[in-house]
């Protein structure tokens, strides 16, 4: 159980906010199954307003994709969602891509060699968004994916360097949140998934709402979009066997640019590098990928209580309600690891405060292995059963032989972002039914 424990929570990390914030904090963690994992995740605080941006991106035919989007995509977010004119006094100041954010946990920079080469295309990028006029969150996010992607295109075409192009012909899908004051908006791009944890204040009971969708072949509007893009004498080939061109299982990613290069780029860049293998079979209308997003808006509401977003190495475990569920009741059976707190009401009576000591002894059968939710879901999607956790079910997942443990399982990242209700009440738009907060509003 100790050694189980220490690969469970090998990469944990938690971040808390100021406690006047919409956030409270977040928890993360990662179980790689491939060598080396293809997962990244990225979280940051914007700079120059009050937000919050996060990603899990789920790397395939390599990490290399995955852990260059990883860094990128919150840079080029962070800048397009910048008001105009600020962004425009931040580039006669001299802005890097690091000008923007504030990131928590990357240790991690670009090396030397490739890092300017990636510096100019920010640049370039942030110089056309001051051109434009300021669009919607959506529409910025948007166009961020797809002007970052066309920049992996562009930097291996132009560099033909066997690392920018390895970048290129690896994918990644994304799926990435971003927060400013209650404004949550979902970015994704591929089959990661995101879910929030909605609390009923009247029966306490935990609903779950998704806030993407799978971009596979199980989403019947996603192939029919695809059908509708190519000649009918390609309606066999397109998709075959659940997979784009019978090999690639996400129907939108970042990179894979294998699915996308006119058949002259393939045959004059990609082929003399990689070989013929490197060509889909029935490669003839490209392109057959795109890395456009769907983009999902919530307005946050003092009931919505966490976001979980996590690669499909865990939904293959788990549904969106299972996950919702299992935070929700790490957070109850976290409340009795907390200092006891009496009702601020004069007139409690000891047989209430003896009601409350019984729920907390109560709970204590419920008290959780990891304080961390991350880790929490990890160890239910590995070791659940219908009587509980069964230790054997996680420790044979986790001493697989590396030849075969992608066949039962993929790699896992999760990102649990707390939000902080009595914050977001506060932040509440006034209602007419609200006379209180309505005069609030006018005051301010």
């Amino acid at each position: 159980m100790e050694e189980v424990n220490l690969v469970l929570r090998e990469n944990e990390f938690v971040f808390n906010f100021p406690l006047d914030g919409v956030i409270r904090s977040y928890e993360t963690n990662q179980l790689g199954s491939n060598s080396p994992c293809e997962d990244s995740r990225t979280e940051a605080s914007l700079l120059h307003r009050n937000g919050f941006i996060c990603g899990i991106f789920d790397g395939h035919g390599g990490a290399a994709c995955g852990q260059v989007v990883s860094k990128r995509l919150l840079r080029y977010v962070s800048a397009a969602t910048l008001p105009r004119q600020v962004l425009r006094d931040q580039m006669k100041q001299g802005c890097s891509s690091q000008s923007f954010l504030k990131c928590h946990n990357d240790n991690v920079d670009f090396v030397s060699e490739i890092k300017p080469i990636y510096e100019a295309s920010f640049q370039k990028y942030i110089k056309e968004l001051c051109e434009t006029p300021q669009r919607d969150v959506a529409s910025e996010l948007v166009n961020a994916f797809l002007q970052l992607d066309d920049g992996l295109s562009e930097e291996a075409l132009a560099v033909s360097d066997l690392r920018t192009m390895g970048v290129a012909l690896s994918g990644a899908v994304a799926c990435l949140v971003h927060l400013e004051g209650l404004q949550l908006h979902v970015a994704s791009t591929g089959d990661c998934g995101a879910v929030l944890g909605i609390l009923d204040p009247q029966t306490q009971q935990w609903t779950p709402k998704k806030l993407n969708i799978e971009h596979n072949t199980e989403n019947i509007g996603e192939v029919r979009r695809i059908l509708a893009e190519h000649p009918r004498q390609e309606q066999e080939t397109v998709i075959r066997n659940g997979r784009l061109l019978s090999q690639l299982a996400p129907l939108r990613a970042f990179g894979d640019f294998r699915y996308k290069w006119s058949v002259d780029v393939m045959q004059n860049k990609v082929v003399p590098m990689f070989g013929e293998h490197a060509v889909a079979p029935h490669y003839y209308t490209p392109p057959y990928l795109t890395a456009r997003p769907d983009v999902q808006q919530h307005q946050l509401g003092p009931n919505d209580k966490f976001l979980v977003i996590a690669s499909d190495g865990l939904w293959d475990f788990l549904s969106p309600s299972e996950v919702v569920s299992l935070v929700g009741e790490h957070i109850d059976s976290k409340k009795i690891l907390e200092p006891m707190r009496l009702p601020e009401d004069d007139n409690v009576t000891l047989q209430e405060i003896s009601a409350q000591l019984a729920e907390r002894k109560a709970g204590l059968t419920r008290k959780p292995i990891d304080s961390n939710a991350a880790t929490h879901l990890i160890r239910n999607a590995l070791g659940a059963t219908d009587y509980g956790i069964e230790h054997s079910k996680i420790s044979y997942y986790l001493t697989l032989p590396k030849d075969v443990v992608r066949l039962y399982r993929d790699d896992i990242t999760i990102t649990v972002i707390y939000f902080n209700s009595e914050q977001i009440a506060k932040l509440q738009p006034a209602s007419p039914d609200d006379p209180a907060k309505s005069d609030k509003a006018l005051g301010a």
